[in-house]
């Protein structure tokens, strides 16, 4: 990889198409819609080889402190030359100070490990059509005033301010929410994605409520292509295989701290399904 083949420049909307036909390529499901999500509370970075996208990488911040490192992708032609390190140099200097935190495959965890990430966890995918279920009397949908409330909660759930994220999710997902004396106590979302609905994140205090939760949401998209993303810690694998959603893969999470930030910590919400995983 020279300078002069390659030129690295801030994702727009005219790199959409081509960083759609990238996706598809690794066969990633993300359609245009999908990478505009990402695209407006990220800032983006695009590969170009004579004007054709070749490699794409975000940077999604999560206030002042963390951020997500997502939608990473080196076209195949492009490989050992180099590009993806220097994509993620990139991106993790508009990162700055913040705390990074991304999903890595088994092939790219010499360089993450490189660059500074250590591994946090694993992600479990699952997907399928979503078989007849009930849906709890204790779930209901949430209203208009809501975005307050679910923003706290998904801090709590987190550890980082993600409220931008979550204005555009309200704009795009429905939300269900578990209520104890009027007060949204757990809530998840879903919205189109991909080949056809994801479901995340789902913030609960429990696995009854965050199954509780699901149901919900399955029960009224019986039938329709849905994926969940969970942390293995959950131990949710076979209760979700189960409602018609087969494992079909997942990721390694991995974190990159800056020693100048002081660690947020979760409180005592739990965060089932990772949107970040939505996103890339």
């Amino acid at each position: 990889m020279t300078t002069q083949q390659i030129i690295l420049e801030e994702m727009t909307a005219g790199h959409l198409e081509g960083a759609v036909e990238l996706s598809r390529q690794v066969k990633w499901p993300h359609r245009r819609e999908d990478w505009e999500l990402a695209q407006s509370v990220s800032r983006g970075i695009v590969a170009l080889e004579e004007g054709r996208v070749v490699a794409t990488i975000m940077m999604t911040p999560y206030g002042d402190d963390a951020a997500a490192i997502n939608m990473v992708i080196v076209d195949a032609a492009m490989r050992g030359r180099g590009l993806g390190r220097k994509m993620m140099e990139e991106a993790l200097a508009k990162a700055g100070e913040r705390t990074c935190c991304l999903t890595a495959t088994r092939e790219g965890l010499p360089l993450y490990e490189k660059l500074g990430f250590v591994t946090t966890g694993e992600i479990v995918q699952h997907q399928g059509e979503a078989l007849a279920v009930s849906a709890p009397a204790r779930v209901s949908w949430a209203e208009s005033g809501d975005l307050a409330r679910l923003e706290v909660l998904d801090r709590e759930a987190f550890g980082h301010d993600r409220s931008a994220l979550m204005k555009r999710l309200c704009e795009r997902a429905k939300f269900a929410v578990i209520r104890d004396e009027g007060d949204t106590q757990a809530f998840s979302a879903i919205r189109p994605f991909g080949r056809g609905l994801v479901i995340g994140p789902v913030v609960a205090r429990n696995d009854t409520e965050a199954k509780a939760l699901i149901d919900f949401l399955l029960a009224h998209h019986q039938g329709k292509f849905v994926r969940v993303d969970t942390d293995v810690s959950t131990d949710l694998a076979e209760w979700l295989t189960g409602r018609g959603l087969a494992h079909v893969g997942g990721g390694i999470t991995m974190r990159r701290s800056m020693a100048t930030h002081k660690e947020s910590k979760p409180a005592h919400h739990r965060a089932y399904a990772l949107v970040s995983q939505a996103l890339g």
